[in-house]
């Protein structure tokens, strides 16, 4: 008499536990990227652990909805290639609060987007290979920590990158959380692991923004840039690949709301998964399309719980060398950006205007208080726009 209702729970389990290992493998592969980020735009230890909490939470309650509302398998994330960007543009001159004001408006940008056509338009208008070398230039400089860690520290990073290699042969989805797990190892043998003074629960740590028109040029432009393109047009994709055609409107309101909600927390950015979404929305979630929504719930479920752990995590990065939080981080990013790399040079017509974008955004320089991935993008359309005003006919 109970068969169809056991049968019913165990047909719902396969897609659960598939979202739940999409969160947990999203988590525990990124969230070194996300802290050294926010930290590195002027975030303390406890601000970054508060930024962290309202990532996992403002990603929690969208996937949870939009999953039930669409009944799809729409898996949502922090936006990784932002949290790489914010590594590489350094602390604003007007501290912390400039960088969470450069959050708030790139939320405001993407519900922007959602509402006005014209936005998203332009968006879509930059080349692909000029956005994916703009993107390839932020990751450059974190993907080569790997190496400096292995000279610098090798009796901590030679672990961790051996424990990622043998991972990548035979249980890919777990290289990075196994090369952070090494790495915490090696914090624990080589030093100890740093309880903060406020205890290992994350607070809310609420930030009054300052919207500094550099900041907003060098920070909010290119991290509403590189979400939308890296992320949210990728997971798109994902998602179509597979048969799902969700609207984009909604998407992009409902985490464009919730990136500006929890910016004021330290969140920098929400957006639809690319690099999880196939753990998802992929048959190996369930054989019945129809089924693989519950992915998208149960994940969403899952990063509430994770969110609880921000104030550990935070605690593992601030108790480890930052060379070693790099090299976990460098690792996590490699796949990211070799697909940067080869969506970059893919069109020979292209090629060198992107060519010049990588250089420019991987260069670190600075000018005007704006960061290179700015000038990065700029100067690849510039070179575009004078290739194409030599090549029209006199």
């Amino acid at each position: 008499m109970h068969a169809p209702g056991r049968r019913e729970a165990a047909d719902a389990l396969q897609p659960a536990l598939a979202g739940a290992v999409a969160s947990v493998v999203g988590f525990a592969g990124a969230f070194t990227v996300v802290l050294t980020g926010l930290r590195g735009v002027g975030a303390s230890e406890r601000q970054a652990a508060s930024g962290l909490l309202a990532l996992c939470v403002g990603m929690g309650v969208v996937a949870i909805g939009l999953g039930l509302h669409e009944r799809m398998p729409i898996a949502i994330a922090w936006s990784t290639p932002g949290a790489a960007l914010l590594v590489t543009v350094g602390v604003p001159s007007a501290g912390w609060p400039a960088a969470v004001g450069a959050f708030l408006v790139a939320g405001a940008l993407t519900v922007l987007a959602g509402l006005w056509r014209p936005l998203g338009r332009a968006i879509a208008a930059i080349p692909g290979p000029l956005a994916s070398a703009m993107l390839a230039g932020v990751l450059l400089p974190i993907c080569e920590a790997p190496a400096r860690a292995v000279v610098d520290l090798p009796g901590q990073a030679v672990p961790v990158v051996l424990t990622w290699l043998v991972l990548l042969r035979v249980a890919r989805p777990w290289a990075v959380p196994g090369a952070l797990a090494a790495a915490a190892v090696a914090v624990a043998t080589h030093g100890g692991f740093h309880v903060p003074a406020g205890g290992l629960l994350p607070h809310p740590d609420l930030t009054t923004p300052v919207f500094d028109a550099a900041a907003i040029t060098g920070i909010a432009l290119p991290l509403f840039i590189v979400t939308m393109a890296s992320q949210n047009v990728t997971g798109m994709t994902v998602l179509a690949s597979f048969g799902f055609r969700p609207p984009l409107r909604p998407i992009l309101l409902s985490t464009g709301t919730a990136s500006f909600l929890t910016a004021p927390f330290g969140g920098h950015g929400i957006n639809v998964a690319a690099i999880t979404a196939a753990l998802s929305a992929g048959p190996d979630a369930h054989p019945d399309p129809a089924r693989r929504w519950i992915a998208s719930v149960t994940g969403g479920v899952v990063y509430l719980a994770l969110g609880v752990g921000a104030g550990l995590a935070t605690a593992l990065v601030s108790s480890a060398p930052p060379v070693l939080v790099e090299c976990v981080a460098g690792l996590a990013l490699l796949g990211a950006l070799g697909g940067a790399l080869a969506a970059a040079v893919a069109d020979p017509g292209l090629r060198e205007a992107a060519v010049t974008t990588l250089v420019v955004s991987s260069s670190g320089i600075t000018a005007l208080k704006i960061s290179a991935p700015f000038w990065g993008l700029l100067a690849g359309i510039l070179f575009l726009v004078g290739q194409r005003v030599r090549a029209a006919p006199a």
